[in-house]
């Protein structure tokens, strides 16, 4: 177990030092921050002076090594855009994107679990056919258009819900959510939603393809022979190692929707970390675009190796495997 967890460790250091060096890279060739400094209309000596301030003058490994020290300490420098410093811009939309993301995983599995167990225990039945036929419109439709059309429905035409914005926040010490007042449930609802469909018609594909599988296995038959209940095997063995991949599949789901909810929060205006890479890409601000890439990679690599070790102590196989091995 021990060696397990330092070769995944050692995976997740190379992991994100090539992507320090991608986003290091963004530095020496998506302009001249220098020059979005100064402006076009600098000296040479104020050009020269700024870039021996910030290290540029100096040989590229030498840069990429105070870029990995500063970034180990989550300190990216200022954005080219605001002027502030990059941390506490990332500080700031983080809780919106991560609340956002976490609500959305919640509902994916809320409800995506119990239709694929359904489609799968149900085949052939009207409602079985109506899940499987949704499936593939929400795999289909892209996330923008399910933003608006939602936008359109239930805040333009019904006014459900609001269209834009977090709604009102309560600070808890640096972190602030909207999940304690009412109006930040409303403003999360429709994003949420918007963000959830396409991973909750993966999970309840997914779920129904794995339960199909598991329910022709021999132990289930052997469960059936046995005088279990329908409950017993379908829910206490069936569902049991339904859920092993699922797991799997799920966690690294959840990097993807805080690293892809930039379309979402675009659509509707949220607050997050997506919202302010986008406005990085328009503006290049690149010592944002740097800090996103890495926070992003930081995030997947530490959900897979949780993944990863939950996968280990609940797939008895694997713990077989090691134990062989050694």
């Amino acid at each position: 177990m021990f060696a397990f967890i330092l070769r995944r460790l050692a995976q997740a250091v190379i992991v994100m030092i090539s992507v320090a060096l991608i986003a290091f890279m963004l530095f020496q060739y998506v302009g001249d921050p220098v020059v979005f400094l100064l402006g076009q209309d600098a000296t040479a000596e104020q050009v020269r002076e700024l870039r021996a301030d910030l290290g540029l003058d100096q040989p590229f490994f030498v840069q990429f090594w105070h870029f990995l020290a500063n970034a180990v300490q989550g300190e990216f420098g200022l954005s080219l855009r605001q002027g502030a410093k990059v941390s506490r811009l990332i500080t700031e939309r983080f809780p919106a994107t991560l609340e956002l993301a976490m609500v959305a995983a919640v509902l994916a599995l809320a409800v995506g679990i119990p239709m694929g167990v359904y489609a799968a225990l149900k085949r052939g039945t009207f409602m079985s056919q109506f899940f499987m036929t949704v499936s593939l419109l929400g795999v289909s439709l892209p996330t923008f258009l399910i933003g608006i059309l939602l936008i359109l429905v239930f805040a333009v035409n019904l006014g459900w819900f609001p269209s834009f914005g977090r709604g009102d926040v309560v600070q808890l010490g640096w972190w602030s959510t909207g999940l304690l007042t009412a109006k930040g449930w409303l403003h999360i609802t429709l994003p949420a939603i918007t963000l959830a469909i396409f991973q909750l018609t993966l999970i309840m594909r997914l779920v129904r393809a794995e339960m199909l599988e598991v329910l022709r296995t021999d132990y289930i038959k052997f469960a059936r022979a046995r005088g279990l209940t329908d409950r017993a095997v379908h829910f206490g063995h069936a569902l049991k190692n339904t859920l092993v991949p699922v797991m799997t599949i799920t966690g690294l789901q959840l990097g993807g929707l805080i690293a892809f909810a930039i379309i979402t929060e675009t659509v509707f205006q949220w607050p997050g970390m997506g919202l302010l890479f986008i406005q990085a890409v328009t503006f290049a601000d690149i010592p944002v675009m740097a800090a996103y890439l890495c926070l992003i990679a930081l995030i997947f690599v530490v959900i897979n190796l949780i993944v990863d070790l939950l996968y280990f102590a609940v797939d008895p196989r694997l713990r077989a495997e090691k134990s062989g091995g050694h």
